[in-house]
């Protein structure tokens, strides 16, 4: 398990730093999609890009063979797309009924409310990518900030796109190393905490109390690493006068500091 987190972080950390360097979109994206597919067992992941029409401006795919291409992008030409487009959907988890069955995913490639591209992927057989939610999220959120970062036709708006980009750039960047560096000793943590719980009738009350406290403090880091992961954007919130800190996904709930662009 530890070795395959640390080969998403690389696989994130790298779509990362192509974003910093400018490296152009079809390169890194083929590459991070060719790697996804490798560690998380997909057959076969695409990636579109779209206008404000929602033509298809470019178009990135990995398959193994012919027929998984095939039947990827009739998924998408025939179910996500008419879904996006008539019933505004973002993301989606499904799987089909078949020998073998069938699953797949979409995921938005967006900059705060602009949907401008989707990353989609196919898995046959019993194993589900279902629990690999949070990586392929991030993968997507990755993705976007390089097809930011390499857009220079926008003018002065197109620049401060790329500025917001090389922000997230290293943002992303430093969540990749905080859940790379963190994950693996609090795993340790929480293991040998549930053991220890496992053990309750010898343990006097008090000692099983703080070792539930514990516990649920070294849940609270895990998740608040993985929502690391889950940044779209450079949006701050108040934490004292004078300094912020950065929104994470789901933190509305959590703060209530003044959000600030």
């Amino acid at each position: 398990m530890e070795d395959s987190n640390f080969n998403k972080y690389e696989i994130l950390q790298g779509l990362a730093l192509a974003g910093s360097r400018g490296e152009d979109i079809t390169t890194a994206a083929e590459r991070a999609l060719r790697q996804a597919a490798e560690l998380v067992g997909l057959e076969a992941a695409a990636m579109f890009l779209w206008n404000e029409q929602m033509e298809v401006t470019l178009r990135v795919l990995h398959a193994g063979e012919e027929r998984l291409r095939s039947q990827l992008e009739e998924l998408e030409n025939d179910l996500f797309a008419d879904l996006r487009r008539d019933r505004k959907l973002l993301s989606a988890y499904l799987s089909f009924q078949g020998d073998p069955p069938i699953h797949s995913f979409s995921m938005p490639l967006s900059h705060r409310s602009n949907v401008f591209g989707a990353v989609i992927g196919l898995q046959s057989g019993q194993r589900t990518i279902v629990g690999e939610d949070i990586f392929l999220e991030a993968l997507a959120a990755a993705i976007a900030l390089n097809v930011l970062a390499g857009d220079t036709t926008a003018g002065a708006a197109g620049t401060a796109e790329q500025v917001e980009a090389e922000r997230l750039g290293a943002i992303i960047e430093t969540a990749v190393t905080v859940n790379h560096e963190i994950n693996n000793p609090l795993t340790a943590i929480l293991g040998n905490i549930q053991l220890l719980l496992m053990k309750g009738q010898d343990l006097d009350e008090e000692t099983a109390r703080k070792l539930r406290v514990v516990e649920q403090s070294a849940l609270k880091i895990r998740d608040v690493t993985q929502r690391l992961l889950k940044i779209t954007n450079t949006r701050t919130v108040t934490y004292v006068e004078g300094t912020n800190m950065l929104h994470l996904p789901e933190d509305d709930e959590d703060s209530g500091g003044d959000a600030t662009d």
